[in-house]
């Protein structure tokens, strides 16, 4: 058997539209009036409910009155090649005489006792928001291209070529050989100290190359400081 004709004038009729942007909760009105002399209960679905809240959802519309149906969309990432498939059912019947509970109504209600209205959901973009997104994008870009360009070039002076390299290099190896040189001979200096230590009775007849040999260990001493110090600077600007 053919459900009967809604009796409720729904408006709009078929599409509930959307204006963006989405960023934020998007309201549209929907209006159901009942032209009849019965009161009419009515209950809006969806096929999204988790992307709509609607205020209210179900009631009772009196004879010769009407409501308004707040339907709010919530926040969503809008895609424009993206084609909205949300629907909306207004699904209505004529409340009986003695009725006390709504809910016991619906569910006691027989297929042929109720009327539905069905509206599809519509998005829309309004063109100058379009194209201030555009343009915002366009600026992002723009100012990270300017962002990148104003960085500072870096210094030449801290890239050393090959060239320069290969002679620190070089003058760091040879100071190396020196100092090692000079340890050696140190070593040697302090042997011969030691050798002439144990020859006490010798001692006087020594005594005038012993000084040499401790003004000698002195001033090497003080070359091989020198050169540490130089091989430390050298690396230290190799490194930087």
């Amino acid at each position: 058997m053919a459900r009967p004709e809604q009796v409720l004038l729904l408006e709009p009729q078929q599409e509930l539209k959307f204006r963006g942007p989405f960023s934020d909760v998007v309201t549209t009105n929907l209006k159901l009036s009942n032209p009849t002399d019965r009161n009419v209960c009515f209950k809006v679905k969806t096929t999204a409910p988790r992307r709509y809240c609607v205020r209210p959802n179900s009631g009772i519309i009196n004879a010769g009155t009407s409501i308004n149906v707040s339907v709010m969309l919530q926040p969503f990432d809008y895609d424009p090649n993206e084609k909205s498939k949300h629907k909306f059912m207004v699904q209505s019947m004529l409340a009986p005489p003695d009725m006390t509970d709504m809910e016991g109504v619906w569910k006691e209600a027989k297929p042929e006792e109720l009327m539905d209205s069905k509206l599809r959901c519509v998005f829309e973009m309004p063109v100058e928001n379009e194209k201030t997104h555009d343009m915002e994008s366009n600026k992002m870009s723009s100012s990270l291209l300017k962002s990148e360009s104003s960085l500072p070039p870096k210094s030449s002076s801290s890239n050393l070529d090959d060239g320069e390299v290969k002679k620190i290099m070089e003058e760091c190896k040879r100071l190396q050989m020196e100092a090692q040189r000079l340890r050696e001979e140190n070593k040697q200096i302090r042997e011969d100290d030691g050798l002439r230590m144990r020859k006490s009775n010798m001692m006087s007849s020594h005594a005038p190359v012993g000084m040499k040999k401790e003004e000698g260990l002195s001033a090497r001493s003080m070359a091989l400081i020198v050169i540490f110090f130089v091989v430390g600077v050298v690396v230290g600007k190799l490194v930087l």
